[in-house]
């Protein structure tokens, strides 16, 4: 009876770590989409002026929970490791129980862009998380001790995990769970109307607390500006895969332009990215011209833009470019309008790749590539998993 007793805790250990682990490493492989998320948290918790640490604390929480979940799995350092995912678990909870009271228009983000879910079900999820948790933990003198192979085995998980993170730092994820993914068509402007898809919102600041308003519901004067952005219209989002995009110098939309031919379009969330950087985009604006591709500048901003580039730039909205593609300065090659493949902005073509590119039949490297991100990660997740239970 004892031994039984004992393997249901662990089995009720297990379970709370795979779901710790496989939480974890979807938001490394995406630690942009993990530190927009915490940037959600922060406004809704009203602290907005801890936004520029929202992409570290997205991959560190997210970091966390795999070194968590991996300690779970293996076994290692079971009292010590069950407490931290109690609590940290007890905090989700409770973080997901405010969710639903005051029911804000975002996503947990519990599994990144992979799985969305209601807040009350992430909050019945977290709840049932804990409850196993708890059934592994308490009592805690019988949880027994880890084999010392485990040990080795949470250490090279662990070190796999840190060159995965530091991969997904420097390139795009390897599977994209936006709705810009490869083979997703786009929607030209002329066949959506602009006005009916997209709202101002404006960020006004009062007493050290920031708050979000549309045009129609704006605050008195003793609210202080702060920005203004444009976003999608609620259902909109997933209903169509629209690129939205303007000429400063007319304010003309021109969406069409990315849905004919060949096209390249650069997305520049952030133009202060330095004159390396920049140097950089100009070179490869230049290549893809010279290999047939009509070249799109897309920025959030005129701000920072270098002279020769701002004159052909155009803009849209930061949420847009930075789920277009992950890499600020990276590239995005469209055909007739349909998403072929993406590169990060440290990686973009070189001149005989982007000829290869052009020659190529679009269907053909769309699955190609798509393929290749999905086989990486699965023989990441294998490899991992392996040495977690066989090790």
């Amino acid at each position: 009876m004892r031994y039984l007793f004992l393997r249901m805790k662990r089995f009720c250990g297990f379970i709370t770590g795979f779901v710790f682990f496989l939480s974890g490493i979807i938001k490394l492989m995406d630690p942009v989409g993990a530190g927009l998320v915490m940037d959600e948290y922060f406004d809704f918790l009203h602290i907005g002026f801890l936004s520029f640490s929202a992409k570290a604390a997205g991959v560190f929480f997210a970091f966390a929970e795999t070194l968590i979940g991996t300690a779970l799995i293996t076994g290692v350092w079971r009292k010590p490791t069950a407490l931290c995912a109690i609590c940290l678990q007890t905090f989700f909870t409770l973080l997901t129980l405010l969710l639903v009271i005051f029911n804000p228009e975002m996503d947990c983000g519990c599994f990144g862009e992979a799985i969305h879910l209601t807040h009350m079900q992430t909050f019945l999820k977290n709840v049932l998380i804990l409850a196993l948790l708890l059934a592994y933990y308490i009592p805690g003198r019988h949880l027994g001790e880890a084999r010392k192979m485990k040990y080795i085995s949470f250490s090279l998980v662990t070190a796999s995990v840190i060159a995965f993170t530091i991969y997904s730092l420097i390139y795009i994820p390897l599977i994209d769970f936006t709705a810009y993914r490869p083979g997703s068509k786009l929607e030209a402007g002329a066949e959506i109307n602009s006005d009916d898809m997209y709202e101002s919102v404006f960020t006004y600041e009062k007493d050290g607390i920031r708050e979000r308003f549309t045009l129609g519901h704006l605050p008195d004067s003793t609210w202080t500006f702060v920005n203004a952005e444009t976003r999608l219209k609620k259902g909109y989002e997933e209903s169509l895969t629209g690129l939205s995009f303007y000429d400063p110098a007319t304010g003309d939309y021109k969406d069409n332009l990315a849905t004919e031919g060949k096209v390249m379009a650069i997305s520049v969330y952030n133009s202060q990215m330095g004159t390396r950087k920049w140097s950089r985009t100009e070179a490869f604006i230049s290549r893809a011209s010279k290999a047939g591709f009509t070249v799109l500048l897309l920025c959030a901003s005129k701000e920072g833009i270098p002279a020769p580039l701002s004159e052909s730039a155009y803009i849209s909205d930061y949420k847009t470019l930075i789920s277009l593609n992950r890499s600020n300065g990276g590239a995005t090659y469209f055909h007739n309008g349909q998403l072929i493949r993406k590169w990060a902005g440290i990686n973009t073509p070189d001149a005989s790749e982007l000829k290869t590119i052009a020659e190529t039949a679009a269907t053909e490297i769309v699955i190609a590539q798509d393929s290749k991100g999905s086989l990486v990660f699965q023989g990441f997740l294998l490899y991992v998993t392996a040495i977690m239970l066989l090790l």
